[in-house]
C-alpha cells in the first residue's frame, strides 16, 4: 500500500482549498488534526472535511510524532516563525503566499531546511492549470522560439468590507498590497515561463481603499531571457479579469480573462503558420490529462518526498517572486530602475517594510 503522509493543518481561511487538494488526493494524504483560532471556522471545518481533531494552539502540533506535515494557512506575517518551527521540529512544511516578508527571510529558511534535512514548499498552485501547462510544454519542445513580449493584467475589485478583517491592508501583517497578495500567482506565471527577471520600473499608489498598502501598480520588466514584460494591478476594476498574454517568435498565446484560474483552459494559442499550427496541436495531443490546482500540486509534492527529489515549487522559485516585489517596491520609492538579483547588500534585502527597510 501507497504510505500517506499525515498533514497537520493551521488556518481555517484559505485551508479551505487546501483541504479540497488533500481530498482529492485521499490515496497519498490525510489530515488528522487542524489548528485555528477561529473555533467557529475550524470546528466547521472539521466536520465538513471529515477532520477528527481540533486544536487551537499550534504548539501542540510541533511535538507530535504522528505528524509529516505542517500545512500553513495563516495570514502572511506568521509564516515565517511557524516554518522555522516546524522544520526544527523535523517536519516537512507547506506554506501559502506570499511566503515571507523579504528575500533574506528566504534565504535563511533555505539555510534551516539545509540544516534540519526537511522541505518546505510554497504555495503556487495556479501554476498546474491545463492552458499554462500547455504553454510550458511548447517551451519545453523549443516550438515558441524566442520570447519577446509579456503582458500580465491583475484587475480586481476589493472593497472596504474586504479590508475590514485586521490583517489585511497593512504593511506588518499582510507584508504588502495588491502587488504580494493578489498579483504574485500571475507574476510567478511569468517567471515560470521566461526564468527570473533582470530589472523592474515600477509604479505604485493607493487610489480607493483606505489602506497604508498599494492597490494599484504598474512594472515594466527586463528578462534575463532579453524579453520584455508589461504587468499592472489595480484592486479597483469592477470588471474583474487576470490577462497573460505572451508573445514568441513562432507561438502567441493568451490565457483565458477569469481572475481565479487563469492557468485553466482553454487558452489560446496562435501558431505563425498552419504547418507549425499542427505541431503545436500535436504537442497538446500527447500530452497526459492531469488535475490542476492545489490537487496537482500536492500530488507532485507528494512524489518529491517519497521519491527524494525536489518539491514542485522550490525556494527559490518563492525567491525569485520576491525579487520581483522588492525590486518594484525599490523602484517605486527611489524613482529608479531596479536590478536583479536581489543581494544581501541590497537596500531593501532584509524588508521591504516602509518602516523596516
Amino acid at each position: 500500500m501507497t504510505r500517506k503522509f499525515r498533514v497537520a493543518v493551521i488556518g481555517a481561511g484559505i485551508a479551505e482549498r487546501h483541504l479540497t487538494g488533500f481530498g482529492w488526493n485521499a490515496d497519498l494524504f490525510e489530515v488528522p488534526v487542524l489548528c485555528s483560532l477561529d473555533e467557529d471556522r475550524g470546528r466547521g471545518l472539521c466536520e465538513k472535511y471529515g477532520i477528527p481533531e481540533y486544536v487551537q494552539n499550534a504548539e501542540t502540533l510541533f511535538s507530535r510524532d504522528d505528524i509529516d506535515i505542517i500545512d500553513i494557512c495563516t495570514p502572511p506575517h506568521s509564516h515565517f516563525d511557524l516554518a522555522r518551527r516546524a522544520l526544527e521540529a523535523g517536519k516537512h512544511v507547506i506554506c501559502e503566499k506570499p511566503l515571507f516578508g523579504s528575500v533574506a527571510d528566504v534565504d535563511a529558511m533555505a539555510e534551516i531546511a539545509k540544516a534540519t534535512g526537511r522541505t518546505i514548499m510554497p504555495i503556487f498552485q495556479y501554476r498546474y492549470g491545463m492552458g499554462l501547462q500547455k504553454l510550458k510544454r511548447l517551451v519545453e519542445l523549443g516550438l515558441t522560439g524566442r520570447a519577446f513580449m509579456t503582458t500580465i493584467e491583475t484587475h480586481w475589485w476589493r472593497a472596504p468590507d474586504y479590508f475590514a478583517v485586521d490583517w489585511r491592508g497593512k504593511w506588518k501583517t499582510e507584508l504588502g498590497g495588491g502587488l504580494v497578495g493578489h498579483a504574485i500567482h500571475a507574476h510567478d506565471m511569468l517567471n515560470y515561463i521566461h526564468g527570473p527577471c533582470d530589472e523592474v520600473f515600477a509604479y505604485g499608489a493607493t487610489l480607493n481603499n483606505e489602506i497604508e498598502t498599494e492597490d494599484t501598480m504598474a512594472l515594466a520588466v527586463r528578462m534575463k531571457n532579453g524579453s520584455l514584460a508589461a504587468l499592472s494591478m489595480t484592486l479597483n476594476s469592477h470588471e474583474e479579469i487576470s490577462r497573460l498574454r505572451f508573445c514568441f517568435e513562432n507561438v502567441t498565446a493568451e490565457s483565458i480573462h477569469e481572475p481565479y484560474t487563469m492557468g485553466r483552459d482553454p487558452w489560446r494559442f496562435i501558431a505563425k503558420d498552419e504547418a507549425h499550427q499542427k505541431l503545436v496541436e500535436a504537442a497538446f495531443a500527447e500530452m497526459p490529462k492531469t488535475e490542476d490546482g492545489y490537487t496537482r500540486q500536492f500530488e507532485l509534492f507528494y512524489h518529491a518526498l517519497a521519491e527524494g527529489g525536489a518539491p514542485p515549487v522550490t525556494l527559490q522559485d518563492a525567491r525569485n517572486s520576491l525579487e520581483l516585489v522588492t525590486a518594484a517596491y525599490h523602484s517605486d520609492r527611489s524613482g529608479l530602475p531596479a536590478p536583479m538579483p536581489i543581494t544581501a547588500d541590497h537596500p531593501l534585502y532584509r524588508s521591504w517594510l516602509p518602516e523596516l527597510g
